[in-house]
C-alpha cells in the first residue's frame, strides 16, 4: 500500500504525534525525535518510550511508516574537525533515541561546506561521519535527503548522493528520501510529463531505486532551478498538482512513507486524503521490469 502522511508535533509527549498522525487519517508520520535546534537533549524516560510504542501498536504504525527527521544543527560534512565530531555525537544519540523507540530509520540533510571547503572533500567527510556514526550504533538505517542546493549545501544531485553512497561501508544501513521541492528547486523538471519518469529512471542508475526509503511530497514557492528551499502546500506553488497524483501512483514507492512538510497544517487532512484517493486510480512503473 501507499504509507502517506505529514510530519507531526510532538508538543505534549511523543506518543501525542501518534495520535495526531491518525487523526489525519495519516498511513505515515514523521517526527522529531528530540528538540532539532538543541545539540543536548535529557535521556528518554522510560514512560516516554513505553507510551509512544504502545501507541504505535494501538493506531498500527509500523517502523515502515514512521521516517523521523534529524536535527538541523547537524553538519555531518562540517570542514571543523571538532564541529564535525560534535555533529557526529548529537546524530549518535539521536539514532540511540529511534532505537529505544522501536524505529527503524532516521531522515538527515547530508550537509554543507560552507564555502570553507570544496563540494568534494564535504562528501567526503559525509561519507566519513556516516561510517563513524554506523560503527558507533546499531540497526538504524540513516536516510539522507536530496536538498535544493541552497547555500553551500551539497546533496542537490543524484550524483552527490551516489558518491556519499559508495564510500559507506555498511550499506544495508543507508537509504535516500527524496524531496519533491528539492528536486524541482535544484533543476529536476518534474512538471515535464516526458521528463518526469526519465528523472527516477536516472535516480535509479545513478543511485538506485533498492535505497529509496521515504519521499517527501511538497510543493516549492521557488521557480525552477532556483535552488530556494521554500515548502508549499500541494497546487499553490510552482509544482503542477498532477506531479503528486503520478508520484502517489506509482508502483515502486508502495511501503515507503510519503510525507506531507508543507505550510498549512490546517490543509494536512484534506492533502493526504486527496494523496490517498489518487493513489488507487492508477498505477504505473517506472521501471519496465
Amino acid at each position: 500500500m501507499m504509507y502517506i502522511g505529514a510530519h507531526v508535533s510532538t508538543e505534549g509527549g511523543l506518543e501525542n504525534s501518534v495520535l495526531r498522525a491518525h487523526q489525519l487519517g495519516a498511513t505515515a508520520f514523521s517526527i522529531f525525535v528530540n528538540n532539532p535546534l538543541r545539540w543536548i537533549n535529557p535521556p528518554l524516560q522510560k514512560s516516554t518510550i513505553y507510551n509512544f510504542r504502545k501507541a504505535c501498536k494501538t493506531y498500527h504504525y509500523s517502523p515502515l511508516q514512521i521516517l523521523p527527521h534529524s536535527s538541523y544543527l547537524i553538519n555531518l560534512g562540517h570542514p571543523n574537525k571538532e564541529l564535525n565530531k560534535k555533529s557526529c555525537k548529537t546524530f549518535i544519540n539521536e539514532i540511540k533515541r529511534c532505537y529505544e523507540l522501536g524505529l527503524m530509520m532516521i531522515n538527515i540533510h547530508p550537509g554543507s561546506y560552507l564555502y570553507q571547503i570544496t563540494e568534494k572533500k564535504c562528501l567526503e567527510n559525509i561519507s566519513n561521519s556516516i561510517n563513524f556514526v554506523l560503527s558507533k550504533t546499531r540497526k538504524i538505517i540513516v536516510v539522507l535527503e536530496n536538498t535544493a542546493g541552497q547555500g553551500s549545501n551539497v546533496g542537490y544531485c543524484f550524483e552527490h548522493l551516489s558518491c556519499i553512497i559508495d564510500k559507506i561501508e555498511d550499506k544495508s544501513r543507508i537509504g535516500i528520501c527524496l524531496d519533491t521541492c528539492h528536486l524541482f528547486a535544484s533543476g529536476y523538471q518534474l512538471n515535464n510529463k516526458n521528463d518526469f519518469l526519465e528523472i527516477f529512471k536516472k535516480f535509479n542508475s545513478l543511485v538506485g531505486l533498492q535505497y529509496l526509503l521515504g519521499i517527501h511530497i511538497n510543493d516549492s514557492k521557488g521557480n525552477f532551478d532556483s535552488r530556494l528551499d521554500r515548502h508549499h502546500n500541494l497546487g499553490y506553488g510552482k509544482i503542477k498538482k498532477n506531479v503528486f497524483s503520478r508520484i502517489v501512483q506509482i508502483v515502486e514507492f508502495k511501503n515507503i512513507p510519503m510525507i506531507l512538510e508543507t505550510k498549512d497544517i490546517s490543509l494536512w487532512k484534506d492533502e493526504i486524503f486527496w494523496l490517498k484517493k489518487q493513489s488507487i486510480l492508477c498505477s504505473r512503473r517506472i521501471l519496465n521490469v
